[in-house]
């Protein structure tokens, strides 16, 4: 049975931050967790990309149905045990296989499937997950197709679109919720908490715009380089509270697994600045602040779900150009099905091409021994004439399979022609990414039609 890739997996689209937090997988465990997934059953090789906007687990396997069974299993056995638990993730999730996965994959590499489209560390974040899958072991032949297939996807976009013409991320959304409370950002007090990519696009924009920028993170060093490397104050984590104190905006980003700030925290802080308006836009999952501290006087908090809402409020202006974006997914999609489909032929076509050859040679070679007396010019031309043969023998059946590679009688074809051949058996099935057929588990998605 050949293989294919699923996918199994919840999104800002379909799952509130609480869930999407509790299965999100520690990077420092990631290669753990993948080396995992590859012992359950009918998963032959996965990998995972989990982000503050989505999990997915991307996988190869002859039997999908099994497949998805034990990754939804998996995943309910990650969330907490008090209630409902399997059922409500039930609702959360959504699934792919075969010509689906690929073509999400492609729009999640492009960023067309992004809290904010357009925006350009979904890329590095899919490359992130195949890299983690190549250290792990669980990358197989099948992810090592399909995923530089989605990079180079994710170039033809940026390179030919004007998607990513003006800059977009979770920062820069997260700087345009800031503005809500304050009219500029001139002589205003930045905290940045948690040293990454996010924190850092964040800064950059609010010191463009006037604003002083300082940066924590529990560890020090890293920080310091942080700070050293951007322009920004250092400050340190033991001393949070007082740099919360000293700030009018708070933009939280790290990887901690609990909350590192309370409503008592910020009850606490916000007493000693007398109710100071203070705006917080935690874009971390799970998330750094306790939900309950935005009811705290002159706190502002905007978690990732509320930034959803406001990148979607700005998604008109680059409408147009996701639409040329999703056209040049279907051509590359289409494009890479045809090679699938015809490295699906191509071993029917050697074998065949090797029987005919072998009984060419073998015939002439039983004719020249009938004239041992042919001289050397005599016996080449009897070899040609006996291997054109079989050439223009073999021409008919090869343009045949190879148009019909990618439609529903490829494998009736090849196996119609290994039969009526007596070829040889070819080994394993190569990979194929079929289209899931009505009621199939991968078709059940709610989200399959959404356009962003």
């Amino acid at each position: 049975m050949a293989t294919e890739l699923i996918m199994l997996g919840l999104s800002h689209r379909t799952a509130p931050v609480a869930m999407r937090e509790a299965l999100a997988v520690d990077p420092a465990l990631s290669e753990e967790f993948v080396k995992l997934l590859v012992t359950l059953p009918a998963i032959g090789e996965a990998t995972i990309v989990s982000t503050c906007n989505r999990v997915e687990i991307y996988a190869g396997t002859t039997d999908r149905v099994a497949a998805f069974d034990a990754l939804k299993g998996h995943l309910a056995g990650r969330l907490p045990a008090d209630g409902g638990v399997l059922g409500d993730l039930e609702t959360h999730l959504y699934r792919r296989a075969g010509r689906a996965a690929i073509h999400h994959l492609f729009r999640v590499a492009s960023s067309l499937d992004s809290l904010v489209v357009g925006e350009p560390q979904i890329l590095g974040q899919v490359k992130e997950a195949y890299d983690l899958a190549s250290r792990a072991g669980s990358a197989g032949v099948l992810l090592g197709d399909c995923f530089p297939r989605a990079f180079r996807v994710a170039r033809r976009i940026r390179r030919d679109t004007e998607i990513a013409k003006q800059t977009v991320s979770v920062s820069s959304v997260a700087v345009e919720l800031a503005r809500q409370v304050f009219d500029g950002f001139e002589g205003r007090r930045v905290l940045l908490i948690g040293a990454g990519e996010m924190a850092d696009l964040a800064g950059r924009a609010l010191k463009d715009q006037g604003a002083t920028v300082a940066v924590t993170n529990r560890t020090f060093a890293r920080a310091e380089e942080f700070g050293q490397r951007l322009g920004f104050a250092v400050e340190r984590f033991e001393e949070l509270d007082q740099a919360i104190g000293r700030a009018d905006i708070v933009i939280t980003s790290t990887g901690a697994r609990q909350p590192i700030l309370t409503r008592v925290d910020l009850e606490r802080i916000q007493k000693q600045r007398r109710n100071r308006s203070l705006v917080i836009v935690d874009i971390a999952v799970p998330r750094d602040v306790q939900a309950g501290a935005s009811q705290v006087p002159g706190v502002y908090l905007w978690d990732i779900d509320d930034l959803q809402k406001e990148a979607s409020s700005g998604m008109a202006g680059r409408r147009e150009e996701a639409e040329k974006a999703e056209i040049i997914v279907e051509e590359e999609l289409s494009r890479y099905l045809v090679v699938q489909s015809g490295r699906g032929v191509a071993p029917t076509i050697a074998a065949l091409r090797a029987h005919f050859l072998s009984v060419a040679k073998a015939e002439t070679d039983k004719t020249l021994a009938m004239v041992p007396q042919a001289d050397d010019r005599t016996r080449k031309a009897i070899e040609r004439l006996a291997e054109t043969i079989a050439v223009k023998l073999l021409h008919n059946p090869q343009v045949v399979l190879k148009k019909e590679a990618a439609g529903d009688m490829a494998d009736v074809l090849t196996g119609a022609v290994a039969q009526l051949f007596d070829l040889p058996p070819l080994g394993a099935t190569e990979p194929t990414n079929q289209a899931a057929p009505p009621g199939d588990p991968a078709a059940i998605d709610p989200q399959d039609q959404a356009k962003p």
